[in-house]
């Protein structure tokens, strides 16, 4: 009863911690589809351990099931790489050649002048489909291991020819 309930509760918190990031990409009607799922799940192995209250090692597994749902959650969702992020890089490369680097890698990337506490650099801003993140991290530390960068992801993107392009699969030579 015990791998039963554990079983279930891995299932549910996982199917609850993909919906949740998905409700929070603006997923919406996906989510909706798999909180149909993910409820059913929840019912039955809450039921199994109400029935089953004065087995500990019940409530152990259901607690135990619970960690591990939202560590494989988490997981999937690194997989699925939803979305974009931004990545803001300044390095001392006041010659250009990291942007047209990053550009011909195929990275939509927009640069300016900066000032540093050890006198001129270069700012970057770079927008990615998250999937290509890691990817764009090697670039860039392979082209300046010195660069500095920071990374989020934006709540919303309209415009530009780079956002089209991406939207159209045409990205990455």
């Amino acid at each position: 009863m015990a791998l039963i309930i554990f079983t279930i509760n891995i299932i549910y918190v996982t199917f609850f911690t993909v919906r949740m990031i998905l409700t929070l990409k603006g997923y919406r009607y996906i989510a909706a589809a798999v909180s149909m799922v993910e409820v059913v799940i929840y019912v039955v192995g809450l039921g199994l351990v109400l029935d089953n209250l004065n087995e500990i090692q019940n409530l152990v597994a259901y607690a135990v099931g619970y960690g591990c749902g939202v560590i494989i959650g988490t997981k999937i969702e690194e997989k699925m790489a939803l979305g974009y992020i931004t990545v803001n890089v300044v390095t001392a490369d006041v010659n250009k050649m990291l942007p047209k680097a990053l550009r011909d890698l195929g990275y939509g990337v927009t640069d300016w002048s900066a000032n540093g506490l050890e006198g001129n650099r270069s700012a970057l801003q770079i927008l990615t489909p998250r999937k290509y993140e890691l990817k764009l991290y090697m670039a860039i530390k392979e082209l300046d291991p010195k660069a500095f960068i920071i990374s989020y992801e934006p709540k919303s993107i309209h415009g530009g020819f780079w956002v089209k392009s991406v939207r159209r699969g045409k990205l990455f030579k």
